[in-house]
């Protein structure tokens, strides 16, 4: 909703091209270089061709029994995994597979199969574990030296399937059990007469680990259990014996690094206090506050072996630096929105101090508008015409001084300066020429709850339907943030909230008015892994104390919906109260809302589908006065990488107007919200 949104949400748009949208991005980073590997996705699965020096082979695995064992016995076989890179002869081979063997054995285990049986053949010559040392199995395979692929085959016999009879945990002090109160039943997630299987044994005994130490018991030990498996009744009974160790708080921190900056500012995004219950999850937050600052690099938090005097445990943290400039630039084209293109220049460590300062510079379609019809004048002074296509562009500059005087209170100075359309078309829209700035303090109170307070100044004029505002503004900008997500441009559980206020009072002959907005995001991961997340946002914004009505607020400044970051599907900005002609000119108020499901098909690969609705209406309160409110459903694809998810979105007008399109296409790297 409102300005802010709209400059942002062009970024995200054309940052990445896929699919139906084209465009080019690179950059160069000093003294860094990320790549991404994409080769072997199409390699072929047939061997190499036969050689005097090499013994190529191919495998095929027969299972006899549970049939859903057999990925986990390709994920576990070297045999397999190694077969694009055979060995010298029929030795080696044997001796793979005699050292694979293991490998399978414990797949097995993981799946509750503790009967197996495994061999391996070359026609009617046999390896098993055990039962033979490999000279024949060798001999069969060297005579295909040369001369063709060895045919192996690996043949699993699962057996029955075992289930666990008696599960208890205890204290290895004590040897009795623990309370309900100490420990919940739910943690260990075992039931009597579940599939007894290892995988899910280890994954008990670290949960018991990760609750402990959750509850402030920072030196837990919890070894891994030695069940007794009873092959008559195909039972397995299981003991986790669990030493707690004492509850302890977080001792003294140490900062190791960084090189380029005083670790004193790293100190001020540090919230531990001496005392403090520990908990991983306070470490976490730790990780990412610091990681926060653009200077910082690595984050490594270790802890101590033991308690100091005070019982409280000591915490280390090094940090690395990271490199000092960045120059990148993009370029896209969209059907929706055309073509556009930016550079951009970074410095992590301006002065020395942690600062950094971003210039960036856009250049983008400017798409035909119609319905103004207030004559207006161009940067260079001569008549604009609307109803034309033109060019837009944007500079704009940031700089972060962090930490003044190793406190918690950073000074913020930004400074943009821009020519644009929004909406197009049919459905109206505006053009804005201004250029402006914005110096402002931020309190960082702790790692997830921040409140900042500045001044504003910006000049310039807005034309639309309306008709044409110049303007001279000068706010108070005030803002509140909370942040309690678990990772920055993919979370998985926690929420976040923006509340956003700026008094504009009547100066310099423009008319006063206060804008505010309200935007919340939540998400819950249903799974320990995070392979299915329901994630949902809400947004709400308000002019209101105008003392010249619709007409006197900047258009740029009004509200709409539509586009990425709000009601997808739409033409960005189109959403909103309408003159009678039918074109878009803003409102005083405006809502929007989504709910969709983040599913992880593989490691790589996701789908989310989703749902959205928003809308602007004339009056400062939603669903009062005139307005529009539109629906729209999609389906989001996925592809996750190390700096997160390249995300292509296409979404369905529900209730489309005349001149929308059937269906829109997105790209952003990162989640839309």
């Amino acid at each position: 909703m409102g300005c802010v949104r709209r400059r942002t949400e062009r970024r995200s748009i054309f940052g990445l091209i896929l699919m139906g949208v084209v465009g080019v991005g690179a950059f160069i980073e000093a003294d860094a270089a990320v790549a991404f590997d994409f080769f072997g996705l199409f390699g072929s699965d047939e061997p190499p061709n036969p050689s005097p020096t090499t013994l190529p082979y191919k495998v095929d695995f027969v299972i006899q029994g549970d049939d859903s064992v057999r990925d986990a016995l390709l994920d576990s076989s070297n045999v397999y995994k190694l077969r694009q890179d055979p060995p010298p002869d029929g030795e080696a081979l044997a001796q793979r597979l005699k050292a694979d063997f293991p490998l399978l054995v414990d797949a097995l285990w993981g799946a509750g199969y503790y009967n197996a049986r495994i061999f391996a053949t070359v026609g009617a010559t046999r390896l098993e574990l055990g039962k033979s040392d490999g000279e024949a199995f060798a001999r069969a395979a060297n005579v295909y030296l040369n001369r063709a692929v060895v045919p192996v085959t690996i043949t699993v016999e699962t057996g029955p399937l075992f289930h666990l009879r008696d599960i208890a945990v205890v204290n290895s002090t004590t040897q009795a059990p623990f309370p309900p109160e100490v420990l919940p039943p739910y943690v260990l997630r075992l039931n009597q007469g579940d599939p007894a299987k290892a995988s899910d044994l280890r994954d008990a005994n670290a949960r018991l680990i990760d609750y402990f130490r959750a509850q402030s018991h920072p030196l837990v030990k919890a070894p891994l259990p030695h069940p007794i498996v009873n092959h008559a009744t195909l039972t397995m009974d299981v003991t986790y014996a669990v030493d707690p160790g004492p509850t302890a708080g977080f001792g003294e921190v140490s900062v190791n690094g960084p090189n380029g900056f005083d670790p004193s500012i790293v100190r001020s995004f540090i919230y531990l206090q001496p005392g403090q219950p520990y908990t991983p999850k306070a470490l976490a937050d730790t990780r990412k506050s610091i990681t926060s600052l653009p200077a910082v690099g690595a984050v490594r938090i270790r802890e101590g072996d033991s308690l100091d005097a005070n019982g409280n445990l000591p915490i280390f943290i090094d940090v690395g630096d990271r490199a000092r400039n960045l120059i990148g630039a993009t370029a896209g084209y969209s059907t929706v929105d055309g073509p556009t293109g930016s550079v951009y220049y970074e410095n992590r460590n301006l002065f020395g101090g942690a600062e950094s300062l971003r210039l960036e510079g856009d250049i983008f379609y400017a798409p035909p508008i119609y319905g103004i019809f207030t004559p207006t004048f161009n940067t260079f002074g001569g008549p604009q015409n609307f109803s034309n296509a033109g060019i837009g562009g944007r500079v704009t500059a940031s700089f972060v001084k962090p930490a003044l005087y190793g406190s918690r209170v950073d000074f913020l100075l930004d400074g943009i300066g821009e020519e644009n359309r929004s909406g197009g078309g049919s459905f109206g829209g505006y053009a804005d020429q201004f250029a402006g700035g914005t110096a402002a303090l931020r309190y960082r109170i702790n790692e997830t709850l921040s409140v900042q307070a500045g001044l504003k100044f910006e000049k310039g004029e807005a034309t639309d339907a309306l008709g044409r505002v110049d303007y001279t503004l000068l706010g108070v900008p005030l803002a509140l943030r909370y942040d309690g997500t678990d990772k920055l441009l993919d979370p998985s559980r926690g929420f976040r909230v923006t509340a956003l206020a700026t008094p504009y009072p009547s100066v310099f002959g423009t008319a006063g008015f206060t804008k505010a907005s309200v935007a919340a995001s939540a998400y819950y991961a249903i799974d320990e892994d995070a392979h299915y997340i329901l994630a949902g946002r809400a947004g709400f914004g308000s002019i209101f104390g105008e003392t010249g009505g619709l007409a006197a607020i900047p258009a740029n400044y009004r509200f709409y919906e539509g586009g990425l970051l709000t009601v997808r599907g739409y033409r960005y900005q189109t959403i909103g109260p309408a003159n009678p002609f039918g074109y878009t000119i803003g409102g005083l108020s405006a809502f929007n809302a989504t709910l969709e499901a983040r599913i992880k098909v593989t490691e790589t690969i996701g789908v989310a589908p989703f749902f959205d609705v928003g809308g602007a209406f004339r009056d400062s309160l939603p669903f009062s006065g005139p307005g529009d409110t539109r629906f729209s459903a999609g389906l989001g694809l996925l592809y996750y990488t190390p700096i997160g998810p390249i995300r292509v979105d296409v979404a369905r007008p529900l209730d489309p107007r005349p001149g929308d399109y059937p269906v829109v296409f997105y790209v952003s790297i990162g989640q839309p919200f």
